[in-house]
């Protein structure tokens, strides 16, 4: 019944952590969450549903803890949080110190949405700003399905964006169905215009190597702006917009957990 890789999105380095350094403990001990969370798309099914989940945080961190302020972040972090505001529609007009915008939008936001953008903008910023960091985490991915040859990959949040571009630099990787859960990839002027390859006047392409591509996001997930990856890519087969939780809105468990999953997947559970 394994036939699917899962690839994880930010702020996951504490299972690295918890597993004493080890990326292939962090690797298990999220495989085994995965596959509770999915049971529950699945109509209670119980069973191994990923054969393992590609683990790359450990390569965005440097073994510090994560800062606890603004002015603790790096400036490339300071500016992923001031460009994911303005596709908020927050602060499109603000000029100024770079500080004294993040330290104010963070004052804005409420507990939870706060706590995210602490989390994402310097994940998000690693990854991007970074080239040995992000061919570490590209190389992650493409060899996990290289191993793993699965008919499907599960790429969640930020861990969408390191599938798209290691599926781009391997074309020789081959999946039957790609399925993103709130994906920042068509994020304007975060993550959309740096990807690689660029996209060519304004569009991003599906990857060679995938046969299907169904992209799922909440209507209020502040990851996925826009929810809709079509207006972005061309490919993208299915397109559905649900409603997870208005609290917690972006979560693997949630997105594992959704019904819109179970069609998807269960002709490869057959």
């Amino acid at each position: 019944m394994t036939v699917i890789v899962g690839v994880h999105g930010i702020g996951k380095y504490t299972y690295y952590v918890e597993a004493g350094r080890s990326a292939a403990g962090a690797a298990q001990a999220m495989r085994l969450k995965w596959d509770r969370y999915l049971h529950t798309a699945l109509g209670g099914e119980t069973g191994a549903y990923f054969s393992e989940i590609a683990y790359f945080s450990h390569h965005l961190h440097d073994g510090k803890d994560a800062p606890r302020s603004i002015a603790a972040m790096e400036t490339s972090a300071q500016q992923v949080l001031v460009e994911w505001a303005k596709n908020l529609g927050m602060g499109e007009h603000i000029t100024g110190a770079l500080k004294t915008f993040t330290g104010w939008l963070l004052t804005r936001l409420d507990g939870r949405s706060a706590a995210f953008a602490q989390l994402f903008a310097p994940e998000v910023a690693a990854y991007l700003t970074d080239q040995v960091k992000r061919e570490k985490c590209r190389q992650v991915v493409a060899d996990t399905i290289r191993r793993n040859r699965p008919k499907v990959v599960i790429a969640h949040s930020l861990g969408s964006v390191v599938t798209y571009e290691a599926l781009w630099a391997d074309p020789g990787l081959r999946i039957d169905l790609l399925i993103t859960l709130g994906s920042p990839l068509g994020m304007r002027n975060v993550v959309f215009e740096r990807l690689l390859p660029a996209p060519i006047n304004g569009r991003g392409e599906r990857p060679p190597g995938v046969r299907r591509w169904v992209n799922i996001a909440d209507k209020d997930d502040i990851a996925a702006i826009p929810p809709d990856l079509r207006g972005s890519f061309a490919g993208v087969d299915v397109e559905e917009l649900v409603n997870l939780d208005w609290i917690d809105f972006h979560t693997a468990e949630k997105y594992l957990g959704c019904p819109a999953l179970n069609p998807h997947l269960r002709p490869f559970l057959a």
